[in-house]
């Protein structure tokens, strides 16, 4: 005789129709997001651009919206992972998808931060300098450079390459990690994702601006007129091309990259504004990129 069938029997049968289901899901995204890229390679041949299959907007917007509805027992962290891995496989169904992260021997927690975000399954070379990681974006050899959040006291700041009013520069366009850390290893310092894809807007939005001073401004003076403009700026860094220590005020041409509390794009007419506030002091400035704010999740 077979055995009879318990609660549990039932129970497990159930989750494998579940499993069944969730199959069924992925396999149908999976084909959706192939129509994607078809649509996106004939837009491309018809207009001449390149298509862009990174939109770190959508991403966030999308793991923002699943968070506003999650709810039960299973940890919201876990279904961030989950739908990580997920986008970053379908990116890679519709073309090239690589991340150049600096990665040296003692800052291996950038790795794993990298990881978490784009998954186990996209090529990652580790490399030992930021600047690497951002020369591999601009070759083509990588579609993300992943860099260390900048601070004040970095002597060679690797965001002075970023510095340029050309449009098809690469620029910030995610910070990480967006989901919390996770069990990453090492400095609990964040990075940003380096790539050559418009700056879009999410809702709740950072932007990096690069301002170029080329006479006696000092940061609390150009802190001023940027709140003066709308522009709430909530972190300085500040690079002296001429050889002048960083932290001086005065004596010399200086570059600043400023984080604001907003998405500003580089036609927003508050950039137009503080322009006009400098005066006969030379600034120039240009949007470097910008992020989604990262996923509170405790």
């Amino acid at each position: 005789m077979a055995p009879a069938r318990t609660p549990l029997d039932d129970l497990r049968r159930e989750i494998d129709q579940i499993d069944d289901a969730i199959h069924d899901l992925l396999m149908r995204r999976a084909a959706v997001v192939e129509r994607i890229g078809a649509a996106k390679g004939n837009g491309a041949a018809e207009n001449g651009a390149p298509p862009v299959y990174l939109r770190p907007a959508r991403e966030a917007t999308i793991l923002r919206r699943l968070m506003a509805r999650h709810a039960g027992t299973f940890p919201a962290q876990v279904v961030v992972r989950i739908w990580r891995e997920m986008i970053t496989a379908f990116t890679r169904m519709q073309g090239p998808f690589a991340v150049a992260v600096y990665a040296p021997e003692d800052r291996r927690g950038f790795w794993d931060v990298a990881r978490d975000h784009f998954g186990g399954f996209v090529p990652m070379t580790a490399v030992n300098t930021p600047a690497a990681a951002l020369r591999a974006v601009s070759e083509g050899t990588a579609t993300v450079a992943v860099v260390p959040y900048p601070a004040d006291d970095d002597s060679d700041p690797w965001w002075r390459f970023l510095v340029s009013a050309d449009a098809g520069r690469p620029q910030v366009v995610a910070r990480l990690p967006f989901g919390g850390r996770g069990n990453a290893r090492g400095e609990n310092r964040d990075a940003l994702a380096i790539a050559a894809v418009p700056h879009e807007p999410t809702g709740d939005d950072r932007t990096l601006l690069s301002i170029e001073i080329g006479g006696d401004l000092s940061r609390g003076r150009l802190k001023d007129m940027l709140e003066a403009c709308g522009l709430t700026p909530v972190s300085f860094c500040t690079w002296h091309p001429a050889g002048h220590a960083i932290g001086m005020s005065t004596g010399g041409p200086s570059v600043h990259l400023v984080e604001i509390a907003d998405f500003v794009g580089q036609a927003d007419p508050r950039l137009a504004m503080l322009l006009e506030r400098s005066g006969d002091i030379p600034v120039r400035v240009n949007v470097v990129g910008g992020y989604a704010v990262p996923l509170a999740l405790g």
